[in-house]
């Protein structure tokens, strides 16, 4: 049997890598009585408040799902849910002092990433970061 491509095993190890970021991550929003989607629904929070429609369209999912997760953030204290003030029918979602400290300990928690590239020297590293940045950028001219 052949060996393969360099593309096909560089995709495969990719998958391998989402696939152990995602239980990496979901072990750690899980230790601090979270699922993973609503330790997303915090990082997404950590800028400022959003509403509820922008939540649900940065997390590509339907406002129904959003709402489930808010609503049980919400009763943890972890999330404040208000009117806009620009908008009275539509509503933000904004992070609470204890939010906060869930979002941080779960990054506390989630030591996959500083892990693996904690294996590389820093040559090794920048090497990673400048193909990750021409992986990821969609217009791969400017990188």
């Amino acid at each position: 049997m052949a060996s393969p491509t360099p593309a096909v095993r560089a995709e495969q190890l990719l998958w391998d890598l989402v696939y152990a970021y995602d239980d990496a991550y979901e072990r750690a929003a899980l230790e601090v009585g979270l699922s993973a989607a609503q330790a997303c629904v915090l990082e997404h929070l950590v800028d400022g408040p959003a509403t509820m429609g922008r939540l649900a369209d940065e997390m590509l999912c339907d406002a129904s799902n959003i709402t489930q997760l808010v609503a049980r953030l919400e009763a943890r204290t972890w999330v404040e849910r208000g009117a806009d003030p620009t908008d009275r029918r539509v509503k933000r979602v904004a992070l609470t002092p204890a939010g906060r400290r869930a979002r941080r300990e779960v990054h506390r928690r989630f030591r996959l990433p500083a892990d693996r590239i904690g294996r590389l020297d820093p040559a090794q590293q920048e090497q990673l970061a400048g193909l990750l940045a021409l992986m990821t950028d969609p217009d791969p001219e400017r990188v």
